[in-house]
């Protein structure tokens, strides 16, 4: 399923590579920022942590004590790991400040090729307990509530994932995180490999060999994850060895933050500002809350009853605009001068369905369930993401198109015979605009148009003589036919559902936009 999600995103993706060929290079697609979180599931529950003071026999008169004695093994452990290695142990006065800017300065005054950076310590916000009295029941109890604490920063330079740290939590219940970065796995990898690519900051503006670069980006979600973060969290965390008493259970894993990137490598600064304006301008005044929906894989019904927005700002790094539904966003912006990067963010995966093993009753039952936040589903992630990206730069496929619009719509305007004759479109005609712009609704860009759908949204009110739908059917029949001969659309195999072709979306979109544009602005 994975590999056929693959190759059906680069296809679709290819018909703006395709459209833009005398401007760009190529593409490559796969993790930006990827942000892990780990929690101890036997202690971050109240009743989780109680039972194991109970175990200790540990009072809650002595929780602070019971507190601190685990915030300094963490501090102890820390102060150890930069001791071994030579390196710097400092506390950061302010949480706001950069911590990565502090870190590549500390790099660049005392290089490491590989390992340990530094460990920073900083007071920053968490989730901890306290002790309580419960008036109603008059004894002691815990409590979760929001404080500060000691939060420790490790930052290595790995040998797989290059600047990446890890921040764990001093105080109960000792959460982590892991922050590794997409684009620096493929940078030390393609160094491995004898690939020669030019990087500036968080992107590439050049890869020799586009095509093993994007397999090597693709291993990335291969990997053990489990494996690999738990191999990192007993590395700092003192409380996971065996000797540890108490010793506490591994780390559940899930994916806090998870940025999936498509970058469209320009061949020059002048060639992505020729077309990114009129991409800016597209997005804002084409893509509707229901293209919005479908680039996200949301379904448009009466279910749907949150927010999406659009908007559009200025950056340092240039323009970007930003469709967010809900929790989750698509952005597209560009980067370093010849990037063009969309980027889709999923703080929420449980808005989407993944297909799994549920046990219902006592049974084990397949079925599309909610998709977790747990590394488990992180393939369906990746699925879900690129798919949005590819119908992104699918629509965007059709701005700046550089023929005369009489060139796109003069052979649709032509009789043709496949073998039966059909009459010539009228391409900006009231009734023929209405079938476009149909055709080309956001809620069918995901699955495509059926004979119902289409009836549905040029009738919202359906004739209830039954001869009269009888009618209108046909005549919507006759409608996708006469699409189909003068190939605007295709038939999905195996179903009722109609997609436009490449040529559709060009001549479809260009009716509507020649219809739609005001009179002084063709005469300029």
């Amino acid at each position: 399923m994975m590999f056929w999600a693959n190759v059906m995103g680069r296809a679709v993706m290819e018909r703006f590579l395709q459209r833009h060929a005398s401007r760009v290079q190529r593409s490559t697609s796969g993790f930006d920022r990827v942000l892990f979180r780990g929690v101890l599931l036997s202690i971050s529950y109240v009743q989780g942590l109680d039972y194991l003071m109970g175990n200790q026999r540990v009072g809650f008169k002595d929780f602070a004590r019971f507190v601190e004695k685990f915030s300094a093994g963490i501090k102890k452990r820390a102060e150890q790991i930069a001791q071994q290695a030579g390196r710097p142990f400092q506390y950061v006065p302010s949480g706001k400040a950069s911590k990565e800017a502090l870190v590549r300065k500390l790099l660049a005054e005392k290089p490491v090729k590989e390992g340990l950076i530094c460990v920073l310590s900083c007071v920053e916000p968490c989730v901890t307990f306290m002790v309580r009295r419960d008036r109603e029941k008059r004894q002691l109890g815990l409590l979760p509530r929001d404080a500060t604490c000691l939060h420790f920063y490790f930052y290595f330079l790995d040998r797989d994932f290059g600047l990446m740290h890890i921040r764990l939590q001093s105080w109960l219940p000792l959460s982590i995180q892991v922050c590794v970065n997409g684009r620096e796995w493929l940078a030390w990898q393609m160094q491995r490999k004898g690939i020669a690519f030019e990087q500036k900051d968080n992107c590439f503006t050049h890869i020799a060999d586009l095509p093993r670069a994007q397999a090597l980006m693709d291993r990335l979600v291969n990997l053990p994850w489990a494996r690999i973060l738990n191999r990192w969290a007993q590395a700092v965390n003192p409380w996971l060895a065996a000797g540890a008493r108490p010793r506490l259970r591994s780390y559940y894993w899930t994916l806090r933050q998870r940025e999936y990137a498509s970058d469209v490598m320009f061949r020059s600064p002048e060639a992505l500002a020729e077309v990114y304006p009129a991409l800016c301008r597209h997005a804002v005044e084409q893509f509707s809350s229901p293209q919005v929906l479908r680039f996200l894989g949301r379904r448009t019904n009466t279910h749907f009853n949150g927010e999406v927005c659009s908007t559009q700002e200025r950056r340092i790094e240039g323009v970007c605009v930003k469709h967010r539904v809900e929790e989750n966003s698509i952005k597209m912006y560009d980067k370093q001068g010849s990037v063009l990067r969309v980027e889709t963010t999923l703080n929420n995966p449980a808005r989407f369905r993944v297909y799994r093993t549920m046990r219902r009753k006592g049974r084990k039952v397949k079925g599309w369930y909610p998709l977790r936040k747990g590394i488990v589903d992180l393939r369906r992630r990746v699925q879900l993401s690129r798919g949005a990206n590819a119908r992104y730069l699918e629509a965007l496929a059709v701005v700046g198109d550089p023929q005369p619009a009489h060139r796109i719509l003069y052979p649709v305007s032509q009789p043709v015979k496949t073998p039966r004759p059909y009459r010539a479109l009228r391409p900006i005609s009231p009734q023929e605009s209405s079938l476009f712009a149909a055709v080309l609704r956001g809620e069918f860009h995901l699955q495509g148009v059926r004979n119902r759908d289409l009836r549905e949204a040029l009738s919202p009110s359906p004739p209830n003589d039954p001869a009269q739908r009888r009618h209108t059917t046909a005549r919507t029949t006759r409608q996708l036919r006469l699409l189909r001969a003068h190939g605007l659309i295709y038939r999905v195999g195996r179903t009722y559902y109609y997609r436009p072709t490449q040529n559709g979306q060009r001549v479809m979109n260009t009716a509507l936009t020649f219809r739609q544009t005001e009179l002084a602005l063709l005469a300029a």
